[in-house]
């Protein structure tokens, strides 16, 4: 029964997953003899909080039930009161919460709370799922970095494009539109200066509705030498554009970007390009939680290099570039296997004509 109810708990929380940054998407649902009074999740923005709502819902109902948390109920006063205070002073006689908070504002303040006022508390219910929904919270909070989410989509010989850099479309249709669908689960999505050049994306998320939600618009570039004519240029009053850039910049360069509506971030340089490590850094700095990196190679062999890729996301398609096409992850300077960063498959499908698999980075000190 705890399993089942945690279940819908999870899924509710996903529904903020991409929109509550710099706070987790928690999900909540009360239950009592049986039945569902109540449902919530962190709204955009980060608030109203998932216990605050599905409480509201609730009501009187209440007083005696069981609220389901995937993470533990906060126990600080914040910029709303603690969700622990307010689900014994709604009456709550038992709280199911998924995972610890590692936030150390809370970090078993939140149970003790609720078990100071007589609250029984149960944890541990489904916490596989619920650390890895709030992955990006909690690398965030205990490694001042964001989840990064690489996606690759290649040929099937792994190419990205042509010799000529023609690369529309190596996918079809619903593989694009799943793409769409995982740049709204993060906060940001992240390209090269080269990608911006080469392609001139918009990085929005379409084909969900007008209401939804967009992710923050992210490039790496030393030199900011992108195109004003371009769409990122264009929209970065409609939609966010922050552009990490190297030292050297010319001030007008930036001065004309930040009219347009971009926000700037200076980064250090290592080995003559960006420090990746530091660009997260300062993502992370300014409450990102979750990146979808969509290229290019160059980047993604910076990321890759720097150990900063949780998860791979690869399309394959069923058509062969050859040798002379353009790699899909730039050099990486490796000599030996035993130096590259090993990922393990967690997910297959089929999605029209194309193949996605899912990988997840195994630690440096599994065994092999």
């Amino acid at each position: 029964m705890d399993r089942r109810f945690m279940h819908m708990a999870l899924a509710l929380g996903r529904r903020g997953l991409g929109a509550t940054w710099p706070n987790p998407a928690v999900g909540c649902v009360i239950v009592k003899d049986g039945i569902v009074v109540g449902r919530g999740w962190t709204a955009p923005t980060g608030r109203p909080h998932a216990e605050t709502q599905a409480l509201k819902q609730a009501g009187r109902a209440a007083q005696g039930a069981t609220a389901y948390v995937t993470l533990e109920p906060c126990s600080h006063f914040g910029q709303t009161p603690p969700c622990a205070a307010a689900l014994i002073e709604a009456g709550i006689t038992r709280v199911v919460a998924a995972i610890k908070d590692s936030d150390p504002r809370v970090s078993g303040k939140g149970f003790a709370l609720l078990r100071d006022a007589g609250v029984e508390v149960v944890t541990g219910i489904c916490s596989d799922q619920a650390a890895y929904d709030h992955a990006g919270f909690f690398q965030r909070i205990e490694h001042s970095r964001p989840w990064v989410t690489l996606k690759l989509a290649s040929s099937f010989d792994g190419r990205i494009a042509t010799a000529s850099g023609h690369s529309q479309w190596i996918t079809g249709a619903e593989a694009r539109r799943y793409v769409h669908g995982l740049r709204l689960s993060h906060d940001a999505v992240l390209v090269g200066g080269g990608t911006a050049r080469a392609d001139d994306p918009s990085l929005t998320v379409r084909g969900f509705g007008r209401t939804t939600h967009q992710p923050v618009r992210v490039v790496m570039s030393q030199t900011l030498d992108i195109p004003h004519n371009g769409h990122l240029f264009q929209t970065a009053k409609d939609v966010p554009v922050w552009i990490i850039h190297g030292t050297g910049v010319k001030d007008e360069v930036a001065e004309h970007w930040r009219k347009a509506g971009a926000e700037l971030f200076q980064c250090s340089t290592l080995d003559g390009q960006l420090d990746a490590s530091a660009a997260m850094t300062i993502l992370a700095q300014q409450g990102i939680t979750r990146v979808f990196c969509e290229g290019g190679g160059q980047l993604a062999a910076s990321l890759l290099s720097a150990d900063l890729v949780n998860e791979l996301v690869g399309f394959t398609a069923g058509l062969s570039i050859g040798g002379d096409g353009r790699p899909a992850i730039g050099d990486l300077g490796l000599e030996r296997l035993a130096e590259a960063q090993r990922f393990t498959c967690v997910g297959t499908r089929r999605i029209g004509a194309d193949i996605v698999h899912r990988w997840h980075r195994v630690p440096n000190n599994a065994p092999d």
